[in-house]
């Protein structure tokens, strides 16, 4: 027999072997059970532990590239940012190029018109001037032309004295000694020489240019001297002689065209001096010999005095293509710029479309991480869900163990 004695009150019993063997098992089976219980529940505290240094650690992971794509999507938006003030600065660059360049064209053609304007209005005193100078000169052949009977009188004798083949040839040589008598002290620089080019098929009597020391040639006259003794039968008009005589003209590049002539010697339209035929051929003029020298000094002191308005003239002229070279000048720039601005466009589309793909990435990534917490949760809820039960329900050796510890 075994004795026992109770904690409690102090009383002792006795019980046989079966009995006492039975109160141990009953006491090994609660510590058993309290030994599994506080293991198990170790083992819970250590499962959780480990999942929340888990949760923990993929939490870090995720702030962290969280952080790291707010910084890359930060810097994206900093360059965005740049992109945007450099294409604003550009733009501003371009508009204001364009209103300097057209502020500044505008007041240059200003400019050029009144310069314009006061060319025009000096251009008009000094035809007012030369017109005055004309008529002074016309005033004074008018006391010239006292002495044309006399004249006439003279040249019908001195056609009577010459052979018919003598004649034309009479009066070349008649006007060019007037002329080299006082080449060198009224027309030291004049060229005046025969014209020898037959290559058109036609050519003049005598050709009369002349420059300003510049090398700007401001006069030029194509000269034809005609002549017919009177007793020739068919008698010519000095019309039938205007129309080779203009085509000599042009072909020689000469600005007028004289016709120095003894026909139609009763005709008085001829007779009474100077004849402009320009209502039928341009620049053309008909006079009797006694005013070839009048004529040359005529029209050379006329050229003398433009010559200064031409030469502004050709200035204005020359600063009109200045101006068209700068409009030429501004639309390649404008071009140019228009150009780089369309690349510079394509290019920030290009980047703009970069980052809407970074973006997309971005929130894949923030997709993933969410599915990675919500199997972490679902983790957890299998982890306190777990038992011995549950863990042993496959493995039959280690339930036959953990029922071997329960026997015992």
């Amino acid at each position: 027999m075994q004795e026992i004695k109770c904690p409690n009150c102090g009383e002792v019993f006795q019980v046989d072997e079966t009995g006492y063997a039975q109160i141990a098992r009953q006491v090994r089976d609660k510590e058993f059970e309290k030994e599994l219980d506080r293991r198990e529940k170790e083992s819970q505290v250590r499962r959780e532990q480990e999942i929340q240094i888990l949760r923990m650690q993929e939490e870090n992971k995720y702030t962290a590239g969280i952080s790291k794509k707010d910084a890359e999507i930060a810097d994206k938006n900093r360059i965005i940012a740049e992109l945007r003030a450099k294409l604003e600065a550009s733009e501003n660059e371009k508009k204001l190029a364009v209103s300097v360049a057209v502020e500044k064209k505008n007041e240059e053609l200003t400019k050029k018109t009144e310069e314009i304007a006061d060319l025009k209005g000096e251009l008009k005193s000094k035809e007012t001037e030369s017109k005055l100078n004309e008529k002074n000169i016309k005033e004074q052949y008018e006391n010239t032309l006292k002495l044309k009977d006399e004249q006439i009188a003279y040249y019908k004798d001195f056609k009577a004295r010459q052979s018919t083949k003598m004649i034309g040839e009479s009066l070349e040589q008649h006007c060019l000694t007037q002329f080299n008598q006082i080449r060198m002290t009224a027309f030291p620089k004049a060229y005046f020489e025969k014209d020898n080019d037959a290559s058109s098929g036609s050519k003049g009597d005598f050709i009369y240019r002349e420059c300003s020391d510049d090398g700007t040639e401001f006069i030029s006259i194509m000269f034809e001297m005609k002549n017919e003794a009177d007793a020739t039968a068919t008698k010519h008009k000095n019309e039938h002689f205007f129309k080779e005589l203009d085509k000599d003209r042009r072909e020689k590049g000469c600005e007028y065209a004289i016709l120095v002539s003894l026909l139609e010697m009763d005709n008085e339209l001829y007779n009474n001096g100077i004849v402009d035929v320009s209502y039928k051929y341009d620049k053309m003029y008909v006079i009797r010999p006694q005013f070839f020298i009048p004529m040359i000094t005529l029209l050379r002191n006329a050229a003398q005095n433009s010559l200064q308005y031409q030469k502004e003239l050709q200035i204005v002229r020359n600063q009109q293509i200045d101006i068209l070279h700068f409009e030429e000048n501004m639309n390649a720039f404008k071009d140019s710029f228009a150009r780089n601005y369309r690349l510079a466009s394509e290019k920030f589309a290009t980047a703009i479309k970069e980052i809407d793909k970074t973006i997309e990435h971005l929130q894949k990534t923030k997709e993933a991480l969410l599915s990675s917490e919500n199997n972490l949760r679902i983790a957890n809820n299998k982890a306190d869900d777990l038992t011995i039960k549950k863990l042993t329900k496959n493995a039959p050796s280690v339930k036959a163990m953990f029922d071997e510890i329960n026997k015992e």
